[in-house]
């Protein structure tokens, strides 16, 4: 794979994919990681850069202790069936290298004039678009250095446990959990995806250098 400086960005979607089978190593050092989620969190737009969203990047034993939480949490209120099909899923995502837990902090929007922060109340859908960007970005950024991915929405699971373990303020709210790791397997859909058509998902009109 070339360095990171010299894949387009148009590329690096491409390389962004979901991988669940990760090894507990990684191809890059530790401060890169950070460095590559704090340039996320810096540049990702938010609507009146409100920039509300909030990270806490997870290695080693603290890693593990998010995923500790997920399994004994999910294990005392999935019935016993249930928690059978997802023990080693959870059990997968502990033995990788770490985890990035995303958060919006509803605090954010009180630094805005109150008519912008009546419409952000008004529209909370724009904070989750923000969210995801903030995920993508971090996620493809990962993944063009080598690093293995997939994006999980467990907040039901670990959200109170975090808090305690973590000292997060009540204004932060858990939005998903990037697991990152050395693949060890092919990405989620395999090395050949296959893609729907795109004459079935995108339509252009007003164009006269476009064949319809």
């Amino acid at each position: 794979m070339p360095s990171a400086y010299e894949i387009s960005f148009l590329e690096a979607i491409k390389i962004r994919r979901s991988t669940v089978t990760l090894a507990k190593t990684s191809p890059i050092s530790d401060p890169r990681i950070l460095n590559i989620v704090q340039h996320a969190i810096k540049y990702a737009p938010s609507p009146f850069h409100v920039q509300s969203c909030r990270a806490i990047v997870l290695f080693g034993k603290e890693h593990e202790k998010a995923w500790d939480i997920i399994l004994e949490t999910s294990r005392k209120n999935l019935p016993p069936p249930a928690f059978a099909q997802f023990e080693s899923k959870f059990q997968s995502h502990k033995d990788s290298y770490g985890t990035v837990l995303f958060f919006e902090d509803s605090d954010a929007a009180k630094a805005l004039p109150p008519n912008l922060q009546d419409l952000c109340a008004k529209n909370p859908d724009w904070a989750e678009h923000a969210s995801g960007m903030n995920e993508f970005i971090a996620w493809t950024a990962l993944c063009t250095e080598g690093l293995g991915c997939n994006l999980q929405h467990l907040q039901g699971f670990l959200e109170a446990g975090a808090r305690e373990a973590w000292n997060i303020p009540e204004t932060w709210s858990l939005r998903s959990q990037l697991v990152f790791g050395t693949p060890a397997g092919p990405p989620r859909g395999g090395i050949d995806k296959q893609f729907a058509p795109l004459d079935t998902r995108i339509k252009v009109y007003g164009s006269d250098k476009i064949e319809a």
